[in-house]
Parts: C-alpha cells; structure tokens; sequence
C-alpha cells in the first residue's frame, strides 16, 4: 500500500486561490494513496477497544462515530465547501431545505422572532410562515430591499434575519453588509441563502452574515444528479446550536451524494463562468427581442440594484429573469415552443431549464402576494446552462415567435 500523508497541509491549502481549493481541499486519503476522494458507504464504525468507544462518545478522541453524525466522504465535502467559503465549519444536509429549516430551527424556542425578506422561495416562505409559528415562533416579512423596514421590524425577541440575495425568481439583491450591521445591532443572528449567486460570485460571510446555507443540488452539484444541503458557520454556532440539532433530527447528508458534490466542486468555477458568460449575452439579446416586456438581470444598468449587485457581487449569475407578452397563456406558449431549454423547477444545471413561477415554485401563493412580491403571470425563469450560446439564443428567438 502506498503512503496517505498528505504533501500539502490544511494551511497551505487555505492560501491557496479558490479553483485550486476546490481541487485539493479537504481530501482524506485512505493507505491505498487513491486519486479520487474514497466513497465510505458505512452507517457506523468500530473501535479498538471499549475505552476507545467511551472516549469517542465523550468526544476526547476525534474519530467517527456514525454516519448520521458524520462520516469521512461527507467530511471532505463539508472542509472543502468551508475553504472556499472562508467559513470556520461545514455541516452537509440530506437537501438544501434541510439546510434552512435546520440552520433557522436549531437557534430559535418558543417566543423568539424572526425577521426575513418578503422575495423567498416557495419552501422557504413557508418554514417562515407557518412552520416556525407552530412552536411559538413569530416573524415578520418585510421589503427586503429597504433597510429602514428590516430596522422597524426588530422587536426585544428577535434573534434571527433571514434572506435570499439575489431573490427567487425576481432576483432583487438584498444589502447583505447593511441587512447584517442592523442584526448585529439588535442582537440576532443573520442567515444567508446563497444559492442563486453560489459561493463564486458572492461571500455572505465577509459581508457580515454569521451563517450560510446552500442547496448544494443546485450549482455545486451542476447536472442534476443528488439532494445535499449545506450549511456554513462559526465553530461557536456550531456548538451552541447546529450540532445538536443535526445529530439529534437527522437530516444527514448521505456519503454517495456528499462525494458526488466533491466531483461538482472540481468544476464549479469553470462552469459557473461559462453559463454566467451565456447568462450576460442572453440577458442583453432578449430585452431587444419581441414579445419580451422585461428583462431582469443584476448586472444590467436598467436592474433597479445594479450597483449594489456590483459591489457585493463579482458577476451577475447565471439565472435571467423576464416577461413576455400574453400573460400566463404567452409564456405558456413560449414554455412549450422551447425545444433546448427544458421545463423545470431546477437551476444551476449544466442543461439549460426554464419554469414559470407563478405556477410552480410559488403557486401556492395567492395572485396578491405574488404581485407583492413581483412575480406576473408572463414571468419565466431561465437557469442558463453550458449548452452553446448561438443555440440557446436561437431556442429563446424560436420560442418566441410563437406569441
């Protein structure tokens, strides 16, 4: 057997550029000396001797215990995520929805309050909404975009800001740095989902956010294979609140979808550049196309945060955002004229993918709230992929003739 002891050590590879943490970090080498990380398909582990076990449990010896705890394929996906996000630990969950409900439930009892944006996705809204109230937990929504509604909105019991930035599907962009020094000021904690800008384009945690959370089956996965979730904090978080919580509920991520997020992260830079290259083109051709009414775009000088974008953001993401003529039946018509792109409620795929909001990820809304929350009934939401360009710009311009 060859030898496991790595050349490069934790803190060289911490000062080493993103791409290349994304390649090395984390990685836990087995006496075989294997090239690819090891796929440990275990649910527990044994120990030497009982004294062993006790100590394990009583957490004085550093090794596995069981998988819903953690487990070494899952571990190097989690040091690799906290390396390129610059966060002190990672904790992988079973989906990106189990990040969330763990990341806001494992902090929050029965009267506390919770403040969050308005521009949530779907399930998010609803652990806001009505989850979270069924243990005694209130919250208010309020106009994520206006730092003076999240000041007014704080009460002697709020302990947690939670927000999306850049929103789904509308994609607003929240003040992140402004949104956090209001929570540090009130004594809560900030929770950022920032999935639609990956960890690529966007670092809540420099910009003062304490946690956060990813679904990881988006962009770091990128070709539509498994459900993980991730969830990024300080060592103090996890030990007050996280690491309870996820070894006494469960929502674990599995080793198999943990060391497929491993081989995303390999690619996520060259792919996250290549679709937001597309993304900025396409943006930019549609507002010129007929039958589009809207474009929306965070890097576009007619996107009402473009300069926001520009200062919390290295570039506008991959996701565009318009609206075209004929209401629910146009983009109907346009949806089905598609012959690439394809209908559905995933993003960040390698595959091009198109949903209509207003019946799918927020139709359980009703038609005021999603004005509200500037979702029309022509909207569409196109998750831009690595297909080519021309041949995308060509589906989009096909399609659209068709109204």
């Amino acid at each position: 057997m060859t030898s496991s002891t790595p050349k490069l050590s934790p803190a060289d590879i911490a000062a080493l550029k993103a791409d290349t943490r994304l390649v090395h970090g984390g990685i836990l080498r087995s006496p075989y000396g294997e090239t690819a990380e090891a796929m440990y398909l275990t649910q527990g582990y044994v120990y030497d001797t009982a004294e062993q076990a006790e100590a394990r449990f009583k957490g004085d010896d550093p090794g596995f215990i069981y998988t819903r705890y953690s487990n070494p394929t899952v571990a190097m996906f989690e040091t690799r995520l906290a390396l390129l996000e610059g966060a002190e630990v990672a904790r992988a969950t079973a989906s990106g929805m189990a990040a969330v409900t763990a990341a806001l439930l494992c902090q929050v009892k029965a009267g506390d309050h919770v403040v969050a944006a308005r521009a949530l996705f779907g399930s998010c809204r609803y652990v806001i909404e009505e989850l979270l109230p069924r243990f005694g937990v209130s919250s208010t929504l309020v106009d994520g975009t206006d730092l003076a509604a999240w000041k007014a909105a704080v009460r002697p019991e709020t302990k947690v800001f939670f927000l999306e930035s850049p929103t789904n599907p509308t994609l607003e962009i929240v003040d992140i740095a402004g949104v956090a020094a209001i929570a540090k000021q009130a004594g809560a904690l900030l929770v950022v989902d920032n999935v639609f800008a990956t960890p690529m384009l966007q670092s809540p945690l420099a910009l003062g956010a304490d946690i956060v959370v990813y679904s990881a089956t988006k962009h770091i996965d990128g070709q539509g294979r498994c459900l993980c979730g991730v969830v990024l904090c300080s060592e103090k978080f996890l030990a007050d609140h996280l690491q309870t919580f996820l070894r006494q509920t469960g929502p674990s991520a599995s080793p198999f979808n943990a060391w497929v997020m491993l081989k995303g992260l390999e690619t996520l830079p060259l792919r996250i550049e290549r679709m937001q290259a597309s993304a900025v083109r396409i943006a930019d051709e549609l507002a010129s196309m007929a039958g589009v009414t809207k474009v929306i775009y965070p890097f576009r000088e007619d996107h009402p945060q473009a300069a926001l974008a520009r200062r919390q953001m290295s570039g506008g993401g991959t996701l565009v955002t318009f609206e075209v003529e004929g209401g629910k039946a146009g983009a109907f018509r346009f949806l089905n004229g598609l012959r690439i792109a394809r209908i559905s409620n995933n993003l960040g795929d390698a595959k091009s993918l198109v949903t209509h909001p207003a019946t799918t990820t927020h139709q359980r809304f009703t038609p005021e709230a999603r004005t509200e929350m500037g979702i029309s009934d022509g909207m569409v939401r196109l998750s831009v992929g690595l297909e080519h360009v021309d041949d995308l710009l060509a589906d989009l311009s096909g399609a659209l003739k068709g109204l």
